[in-house]
């Protein structure tokens, strides 16, 4: 099944997105509602709370008084990291057991107030942040829960920043006009990518990258990788695999199609297909079919062998190319990263002879650039570079 994260700051309308997700049909998992179920009165949560804070956290009841636990964790660091300690398994196993019920096609939607905090990120296929100007938080929070302004804004202080947030997140969602034009975004979230995305991961098919277009850059390059190679590293654990961002998107400054390129290093190819290939489909990233090879360098040197898997999210395409660590592929790739991001002359060459390669194609969906000669003579210029220099991948 699809698990999509979702999170946003105190007051920045994350509940209304998950409602309307639930109202096109997806299945919400409301981590603040479990957190409150383990935590109820006779549970092993509730005892451990009182054990650490004291009877002062309940109330008349014997329930547990929110407020006044909140007033103790939110004004000191190791308070609130010894709440966590005792809340965040409990609420991550009882995570799992409603998400396991959900049926095998559902696009089940996890509600996380502090996904960034607490390292979830990774675990999902994809992560939706919605983000809202701070002002309009503090005036939420006064208007609908009668929240003062010092409370307010320790609490927004409390969780992570806008920053640390889009940092993780695949989809930003803008709260920062009307319901209307909100349930408009999530509406189109829901049917361009998350219904499709959800159809291809359950057939484990790959979205194609669309025409090759190498007229541009995008500074987010990194940090799509490292969201990915994050979600790749969660679903290989505990395999402790070499991750690298190769390809034109790993060359700042190197205009290139959209695409992403990851290079996984296995011990050998038998293991890449055994449990890693399941893993990967499982993740969002299904083997392409067929059989895959690099082009040697120099070329006539045989071919070296490798597998491909490809992405089942309709808007991020991506490439990872599982290849044996130490093998003459894996060095090849990235050796040519390493010399073109050193090498300006080189990144000008590579880029011209791209969009003269396009621009040849009929179709405009593949370049054939592997077999151009010039490869060959980018080898040798980076195998010269690299003695020179004393390179090592």
């Amino acid at each position: 099944m699809l698990r999509v994260g979702l999170t946003g700051g105190i007051g920045s309308g994350k509940s209304a997105v998950a409602a309307r997700l639930v109202e096109r049909g997806a299945v919400l998992i409301d981590s603040d509602r479990v957190a409150r179920e383990v935590v109820a009165p006779g549970t092993e949560g509730l005892a451990e709370i009182v054990a650490t804070f004291s009877t002062e956290v309940l109330d008349a009841d014997g329930a547990l008084d929110r407020a006044a636990l909140g007033a103790v964790v939110f004004a000191d660091e190791t308070a609130r990291r010894q709440l966590e300690a005792i809340t965040h398994p409990r609420v991550r196993a009882r995570t799992a057991e409603l998400a396991a019920a959900a049926a095998p096609d559902a696009i089940v939607v996890n509600d996380v107030p502090l996904l960034v905090e607490v390292g979830l990120a990774p675990t999902y296929h994809l992560v939706v942040v919605v983000q809202t100007d701070v002002a309009a938080r503090l005036e939420r929070l006064a208007r609908d829960r009668g929240m003062d302004r010092a409370e307010a804004e320790r609490r927004i202080a409390a969780q992570a920043d806008d920053d640390r947030r889009r940092a993780v997140a695949d989809v930003v969602l803008t709260n920062d006009g009307s319901l209307a034009e909100l349930h408009a975004a999530v509406d189109a979230l829901w049917h361009q990518r998350l219904l499709p995305y959800e159809h291809n991961l359950r057939e484990r098919r790959v979205v194609p990258p669309g025409r090759v277009d190498p007229t541009g850059t995008d500074p987010n390059w990194p940090e799509q990788y490292a969201r990915l190679a994050a979600r790749i590293r969660h679903a290989l654990a505990p395999a402790d695999l070499r991750i690298d961002h190769i390809g034109s998107t790993a060359v700042p400054g190197l205009a290139a199609e959209d695409v992403i390129d990851v290079q996984v290093a296995v011990p050998s190819l038998a293991d890449a297909d055994r449990v890693l290939a399941d893993r990967l489909a499982n993740a969002g990233f299904p083997p392409v079919p067929g059989q895959w090879w690099d082009d040697p360098r120099p070329a006539g040197s045989g071919r070296w062998e490798k597998r491909l898997h490809g992405s089942a999210d309709p808007a991020r395409p991506v490439r990872v190319h599982v290849r044996a660590a130490g093998s003459p592929g894996w060095r090849y790739a990235l050796l040519m990263r390493d010399h073109l991001r050193a090498d300006p002359d080189q990144r000008a060459a590579y880029l011209l002879l791209k969009r003269e390669l396009v621009d040849a194609a009929p179709d405009g969906t593949g370049s054939g650039t592997a077999r151009d000669p010039w490869f060959d003579e980018e080898y040798l210029r980076a195998e010269q570079w690299a003695a020179q220099t004393g390179w090592r991948p």
